[in-house]
């Protein structure tokens, strides 16, 4: 990615901001099975040590504690890196809307930084967005082109939107005014071993009440539907990009197109897991705040990036519960 160069030439060195943390672990496990180095940031608020210790054995990796916020210790670590992959964020939605402020700051000055920072030692920059810049568009599927549609600046729960939206276009400014190479990705729900159930993540979580023979708790009416894609199938969509030259100075969705509602997916945990336990619907009010919204659908168009690298997801929802049940039970 630097230059018009495809990004996996030789030997490269990556920082991974968020580097720690469920997708940027999992980045960071199969960039340096590739032969790669890796600089992993992560101040670990969201993220875990845990999750990346088996790789810190290896010479190849390092792990540093700090955040994007800190402009010196961020512009040391891009100048001795070759690539940037930008994953740090405030994410899921109980921390977006108790913490909006915290949500604001860390996504769009944390962006920020990260971009200059590229910007000034020429570095190539990835940018992991969010099917959250679609808002309450719910005229599925949802393509890159498609009206991002969000609700009033009263209600926090938007704020987290527009701040991927920022990202989006500070790289995209970047890219068109200063000749800054990049590459945004716009993750919808992505899902595996290492996430954690904290933050409203609902596979996760259903899958660890359900082990525990609690009631599985569903917020609002369980109509909703989600497509959840597994991480491993993210990561390799990633990398295709990232060694497609074709790919730079654009944008891509990536997720799966497979469509379930939200009480569809408490029956199949129940199924995957064998539980006894019972499903319990709870008004949003009660989990968020008063006049919380949500949206009814949220499914991808995924045809651009599987015209350019050829890419779609191998696993189905069942085979994630299945991968999700074996991680949760080992502990």
């Amino acid at each position: 990615m630097s230059g018009d160069a495809p990004v996996a030439s030789p030997r490269h060195r990556y920082l991974v901001t968020g580097g720690a943390g469920f997708i940027g672990s999992h980045l960071s496990e199969a960039l340096l099975e590739r032969g790669h180095e890796v600089v992993a940031l992560d101040n670990l608020s969201t993220g875990s040590a845990a999750n990346v210790e088996s790789l810190q054995s290896d010479g190849s990796y390092r792990l540093v504690l700090g955040s994007v916020l800190d402009t010196q210790l961020l512009d040391e670590l891009v100048e001795e890196c070759d690539t940037v992959l930008h994953l740090a964020a405030a994410v899921g939605v109980k921390l977006v809307v108790e913490q909006p402020l915290r949500s604001l700051v860390t996504n769009i000055r944390g962006t920020e930084h990260v971009i200059e920072a590229a910007h000034r030692y020429r570095r190539a920059v990835f940018i992991a967005s969010s099917s959250e810049v679609y808002g309450k568009n719910t005229d599925v599927p949802l393509h890159e082109a498609s009206d991002c549609v969000v609700g009033t600046p009263s209600k926090s729960r938007w704020g987290y939107s527009l701040s991927k939206a920022i990202d989006e276009h500070l790289a995209m400014a970047y890219s068109r005014e200063k000749g800054l190479t990049t590459v945004i990705a716009r993750f919808f729900n992505t899902v595996g071993p290492r996430q954690s159930p904290s933050y409203g993540m609902v596979i996760p979580r259903m899958i660890e009440q359900a082990l525990a023979g609690d009631p599985l708790t569903v917020f609002g009416d369980g109509t909703q539907t989600r497509c959840f894609c597994h991480v491993t199938d993210v990561v390799r969509a990633v990398i295709g990009l990232l060694e497609e030259p074709r790919a730079q100075r654009d944008v891509f969705n990536i997720g799966s197109t497979e469509e379930v509602s939200i009480n569809e997916l408490a029956r199949r945990v129940i199924d995957v897991t064998g539980s006894a336990s019972q499903v319990v619907h709870i008004p949003y009010e009660q989990v968020y705040s008063s006049g919380f919204e949500d949206m009814l659908r949220r499914v991808p168009d995924t045809a651009k990036i599987k015209s350019l690298i050829g890419w779609s997801p191998t696993h189905k929802l069942d085979s994630i519960l299945r991968s999700m049940l074996e991680h949760t039970a080992a502990g």
